[in-house]
């Protein structure tokens, strides 16, 4: 792959590379829209990545070409860079990581660069293509300039600059990006942020099964709408409790100040918010403030419009969440006779949450789930944000060659469009993180 890489960037730019660098995509195995509310994660990375060959240049302009030729050529100068938050192309997720890396050092003279890109992570799809790309390109960004930063600075540099093509995410698929080590998934804490090793029990594998259904967090408001219920249940939480709402703006804030479990955190939310959804005005009152002072202050952007908010139901999800991350971290570092079956409960539990009280899964997802359990696997849930993109399902070694065979027939075979896509069935194991190759 390096190799043909290689030719295709001589063709377009007339000369070689100096290095590539690849970032991975990623699996979370459990903990799904949690990270943004401050709260533990249990991805891995996958083998599927983003490699880029580069070549620094003399001029200030960074080109940028793909090997897909659906995605079109792009150049600008490294001085001006403009990243389009309303309809977000390719271009703008490398232009995310070029400029956070430029910022953090306040690069005044930027080396321009000729980019190749190559990935094999399928789009959309919910296994963390855009950040892999971010992370990618912020690492092209340090070596080009010739700087150097930690794992854990550069994974930190790369979830504030996705921001600034509107996705208020929560930091969990850059970290694992640049935190993955083979053979293990990662559990990732943040503030301060830190990964430990979790091994996946022996006896199954994980395997991925893309919907074919597209979702792109940044041009779709589902995502920030949740990310902002969650923010407003923080709000009137805290304000419920006493505390300071203003400063408190994650859910793991509330649990921390106010000292008790998970499980007392899910009976508060019952005692204190409501499962209908609330509106404006209600959430106004709640807190004492003008309508103006919410959608200026607290609101993004993009979901000042938003007139109701359902906050019990996403609260009950982060927290409940929350905990079986733990437990399954719990059952892995344990390892019972019966750790499989275990897991796959958690896996099953934490797909009826988003879909019931997240309500981020889609009708292909839940067919694609129960088509899952219906040929074998022992849990199966929806990974990434949803809306769309892939399950995760475990399954059991010996039942791996016929439960791929199966899940094909029952839901690519049925629709020409979903036979056309590639990679959309795979077994994975945890990969590596980002790395730097140098021409030699």
């Amino acid at each position: 792959r390096l190799q043909k890489l290689k030719e295709m960037f001589v063709s377009k730019f007339g000369s070689a590379p100096k290095f590539y660098v690849r970032a991975p995509g990623r699996v979370n195995l459990i903990g799904e829209h949690i990270d943004y509310c401050g709260y533990a994660v249990l991805p891995m990375a996958i083998e599927q990545d983003i490699l880029i060959a580069v070549e620094p240049v003399k001029t200030q302009v960074v080109q940028l070409a793909n090997t897909n030729s659906l995605y079109l050529d792009f150049s600008t100068s490294v001085n001006n860079i403009q990243i389009n938050k309303t309809n977000p192309q390719w271009h703008n997720y490398f232009l995310c990581g070029l400029k956070g890396i430029q910022e953090h050092f306040g690069l005044n003279n930027p080396t321009g660069m000729n980019c190749l890109l190559d990935g094999t992570i399928p789009p959309s799809s919910g296994l963390s293509s855009s950040s892999a790309l971010v992370c990618c390109a912020g690492l092209v960004t340090l070596r080009a300039n010739g700087k150097t930063l930690s794992k854990v600075e550069l994974a930190e540099i790369c979830t504030k600059s996705e921001r600034y093509v509107g996705t208020e995410g929560g930091g969990m698929d850059q970290s694992i990006s640049f935190l993955a080590e083979e053979g293990t998934a990662k559990l990732i804490e943040f503030s301060p942020l830190k990964a430990t090793d979790v091994r996946l029990p022996s006896g199954a594998v994980f395997v991925i099964a893309n919907s074919c259904v597209e979702m792109n967090k940044a041009a779709t408001s589902h995502y920030n709408i949740r990310v902002m219920e969650c923010r407003l249940a923080t709000k009137l939480l805290s304000n419920s409790k006493g505390l300071d709402w203003k400063k408190m703006l994650r859910l793991h804030d509330v649990q921390t100040r106010l000292g008790v479990s998970l499980a007392e955190m899910l009976t508060i939310v019952e005692e204190v918010l409501h499962p209908e959804p609330y509106s404006t005005e209600e959430i106004c009152k709640c807190l004492g403030i003008s309508l103006e002072v919410l959608q200026s202050q607290i609101l993004s952007q993009n979901t000042q419009d938003v007139s109701t908010f359902k906050l019990y139901q996403r609260a009950k999800h982060v927290y409940s969440e929350a905990a079986r991350v733990l437990e399954f971290k719990k059952i892995c570092n344990e390892a019972p006779a019966n750790a499989l079956q275990l897991l796959g409960e958690l896996m099953n539990e934490s797909y009826i949450s988003c879909k019931e009280m997240y309500e981020c899964s889609c009708p292909e997802l839940d067919r694609l789930v129960d088509i899952c359990l219906q040929f074998g696997a022992i849990g199966s849930r929806l990974t990434g944000a949803g809306w769309g993109g892939c399950t995760v399902s475990m399954v059991p070694t010996d039942k791996l060659n016929t439960f791929l065979k199966n899940v094909e027939k029952a839901y690519y075979q049925t629709d020409m469009q979903r036979l056309t896509l590639e990679n959309s069935l795979f077994a994975t194991k945890p990969g590596r993180g980002a790395l730097v190759f140098v021409e030699s």
